[in-house]
């Protein structure tokens, strides 16, 4: 059986490269010895992807895009097809909670990875085109948890798009056309929820397919960073082999195994027993059925959008138009590709930069997270927990914390080239560290 077995591959190998991509990708690709913690959730991201498409191909087999109501109801058949998943097919609400939480995870170990990223400075010379292509995979997944969000046709799937749809209307010349292109219609209708739906299933996935293989190919092609910063490559045996390196497969393989397992354990504690999580993953007003007579009493993007959120509120309007609040949250997105040529440090890894890039990163992270707090409430709610009055000079407390904490954002990546030029930095160890 071996010796058949090995034929085989003998004959796939002479018409497919199929052992020497195994070679060069997994067991023959040498990683640094010295990851830690931080570099579970780049394997994380894969399997969440795995998940999300595994769990969207069963849910669109019963999934119906048609915003028409059932005859003497006023639920639409979206809407109801999406209660048929949940109550009468066959293991359908595991697989629809699956995707929903598998949505939330999906964006909880990306950010975890980009902040990574950023704390050992993953986007230096030579990865800049890694972190390029992990930025559009961010931006594409974006736009994936946006258009899916749409197709429960809840009362949240519904007015979000309405407001998210409605602010490409404040650019100027093209605006209104534009925004009327995006939903296919002068309101939110049937032919949103169907453009919506090809765009989620069919057109971003194929796109996100694509720049997760150019993140992997770039990535593979320069090699791994590593908590210290150093380039392995500098160091070989006589057969080039680098002296910091093991294969990544079994090493690796195995300890992501062990990170799989773990993180298997918690998204399934979600799933099971918490799945909306408190209506930070699944709203309430997303189990009501879309009435464009009724409009929501707070709306308010999923959790992953909120801190981009904030900043749009935070901008106040120029002669009526939301145009500068709609700029400034797009540019808080855009800002991020530009992180490999605004980083003037002459070290990647936070061990050994100064107190100076460390407090600020400190504060930057407490300001996003603020942010994303402040996207999930009402305006004139975060008075209530400050003091009896609400607001400052005619304006909500909450509008200015979220406008101090959108300065710090921008500020964080704008003054980034003058004050990683002057921080203190440590000597950066010729080989990596254990």
């Amino acid at each position: 059986m071996q010796e058949k077995a090995q034929q085989l591959l003998d004959w796939v190998d002479a018409r497919f490269p199929l052992t020497a991509t195994w070679k060069s990708h997994v067991s023959e690709y040498y990683a640094p010895k010295n990851f830690n913690f931080w570099y579970y959730f780049g394997s994380l991201a894969l399997l969440v992807l795995v998940i999300q498409i595994t769990t969207g191909i069963f849910l669109t087999m019963s999934y119906k895009p048609d915003a028409s109501l059932i005859p003497g109801t006023n639920v639409s058949v979206a809407f109801a097809s999406v209660e048929y998943i949940m109550r009468d097919v066959a293991g359908g609400w595991i697989i629809r909670y699956m995707h929903s939480t598998g949505a939330s995870m999906f964006f909880v170990v990306v950010y975890l990875h980009m902040f990574r990223g950023l704390i050992y400075g993953s986007y230096q010379k030579p990865r800049e085109l890694i972190w390029i292509f992990g930025m559009m995979i961010f931006l594409c997944l974006m736009a994936e948890a946006f258009l899916g969000y749409l197709l429960p046709w809840g009362q949240m799937s519904f007015w979000g798009a309405q407001v998210i749809v409605n602010l490409f209307a404040s650019i100027p010349v093209i605006g209104p056309d534009l925004s009327v292109f995006i939903r296919g219609d002068f309101v939110v209708s049937d032919a949103t929820l169907n453009r919506f739906f090809a765009l989620h299933v069919i057109a971003v996935p194929l796109v996100l397919l694509a720049l997760v293989g150019a993140h992997l190919v770039a990535l593979h092609e320069v090699g791994s960073n590593n908590p210290d910063g150093v380039d392995i490559k500098k160091h070989k045996d006589e057969n080039g082999i680098p002296l910091d390196g093991i294969p990544f497969h079994p090493y690796y393989t195995v300890k992501d195994i062990f990170g799989v397992a773990v993180f298997l354990v918690v998204f399934a504690t979600i799933l099971f027993f918490l799945p909306s999580m408190g209506g930070y993953f699944l709203e309430d007003n997303n189990f009501l059925p879309a009435d464009p007579f009724k409009t929501p009493p707070h709306i308010a993007p999923v959790w992953y959008f909120t801190p981009f959120y904030s900043i749009l509120r935070a901008v106040p309007p120029l002669f009526g138009s939301q145009l500068p609040g709609v700029l400034a949250m797009g540019g808080s997105t855009l800002i991020l590709c530009l992180l490999p040529w605004l980083d003037r440090s002459p070290v990647k890894s936070i061990r050994y930069r100064g107190t100076l890039y460390k407090t600020i990163l400190g504060i930057f992270l407490a300001s996003f997270l603020i942010l994303g707090y402040l996207g999930t409430v009402p305006g004139n709610v975060w008075g209530t927990f400050a003091a009896n009055v609400p607001v400052i000079g005619g304006v909500d407390r909450a509008v200015l914390l979220a406008r101090f904490c959108s300065l710090i954002y921008f500020a964080f990546f704008l003054a980034m080239p003058w004050y990683t030029k002057i921080d203190k930095t440590k000597p950066v160890p010729d080989r990596v560290t254990m």
